[in-house]
This record gives structure tokens, C-alpha cells and sequence, in this order.
């Protein structure tokens, strides 16, 4: 088995591409936190490895974030490792009796007069935005809409990326101002 590895725009994470499905047309999946990881196997023995901070898992790729400091040189060899022996050992992705997502922000409840609104944001962030930021690893989901304000979530290697605050407002607020014009502004929840 090749595991192949791409940079992010963040430093700290580095993603992993096994050769085949990881998530698959399932969402993506989120583990910012050792705890989060108990609901997945291979999660769980990434966070394993000294100086694991977040396990992502995306469609056909894992994104590893790394603790601020430590060179990937150190930590890589053994993340590969463990990639690579749980998808020949044949393990399952995620644990019996798994249902959802690992960490979700929680959308926050949308007043009935905002539905439209946010069904149309929603829709752009699905087909424009998070394909794109998927390519590099990352995942942004939609947290709430209030008084004109966008709230999302990011997930992946978009969380603590140094371009993500230029990300959303440049990208995405400017897009979502240009089809809403009922947004003002974008604002990263965590």
C-alpha cells in the first residue's frame, strides 16, 4: 500500500491520501480532540502518536494536524504507519454503533423568516466552497445566520490555518455577499 501526502495552507496539518475511500460519499468527519477519537478506530491510533492535535477525515484522504513545534519529520513516519496497517488489517473506519459525526459545531436554530435565506446559503457553501476547501483539506460547515451575519464552522486543516480568516473573508464573504445581498458579514465560530 502508497500512502501519498499533500501539503495544506496550514503548516501544523498534513493530508494523507490512503489510495482509496476513507469516508466515501458519507460526510466528512471530524476529530478535534482525543476524546472525539474514541468513536473511530483509526482516529483513535492516530491520536495515539505523540503530538497528534486533530484527526480529520475527509472523502478519500485523512488530514493530521500536528502540535506547534513538532517537525513533521518526527511525527509522519509513524502516521503513515498506523494508516497503513489499519486499512490492511481491514479495520472499520468507524465504531459499531456509530451514528453522525464525531464533533459537530451544532447549527444554532434559524428564524422562519431566514429559511429561504439559508437554504440559498447552504446551497452555495455545498456546491462552490466546500468542494474547494476540501482540496486542501479542509471542510467549512454552515453554523448559523442571524441580523445578516453568516456563522460557520472549520473543520480539517481550515481549523487554526493561518489563510482562513483571509478565506472566509475574501472568498467566502465576498461570495455570499454577491448572491445574498442580505449578508453582511462571516464569522468563523469554534
Amino acid at each position: 500500500m502508497f500512502i501519498q501526502t499533500e501539503d495544506t495552507p496550514n503548516p501544523a496539518s498534513l493530508k494523507f491520501l490512503p489510495g482509496r475511500e476513507v469516508t466515501g460519499s458519507a460526510p466528512p468527519i471530524d476529530f478535534p480532540n482525543q476524546d472525539a477519537a474514541e468513536a473511530s478506530p483509526l482516529a483513535a491510533a492516530l491520536f495515539a502518536i505523540e503530538g497528534v492535535t486533530s484527526v480529520f477525515f475527509g472523502a478519500d484522504y485523512i488530514v493530521v494536524s500536528k502540535a506547534e513545534g513538532l517537525e513533521w519529520q518526527l511525527v509522519k513516519p509513524a502516521i503513515l504507519t498506523a494508516i497503513m496497517e489499519h486499512f490492511i488489517a481491514e479495520r472499520p473506519l468507524m465504531a459499531a454503533g456509530f451514528t453522525g459525526t464525531a464533533s459537530d459545531a451544532g447549527e444554532a436554530e434559524v428564524a422562519e423568516e431566514d429559511a429561504e435565506v439559508v437554504a440559498i446559503i447552504k446551497q452555495i457553501l455545498d456546491t462552490r466552497v466546500r468542494p474547494a476547501v476540501a482540496q486542501d483539506g479542509g471542510d467549512i460547515v454552515f453554523h448559523g445566520f442571524e441580523d445578516g451575519i453568516v456563522s460557520l464552522h472549520m473543520r480539517g486543516a481550515c481549523a487554526g490555518c493561518p489563510s482562513a480568516t483571509a478565506t472566509l473573508k475574501q472568498g467566502v464573504e465576498n461570495l455570499l455577499k454577491h448572491y445574498v445581498p442580505s449578508v453582511s458579514e462571516v464569522r468563523a465560530v469554534i
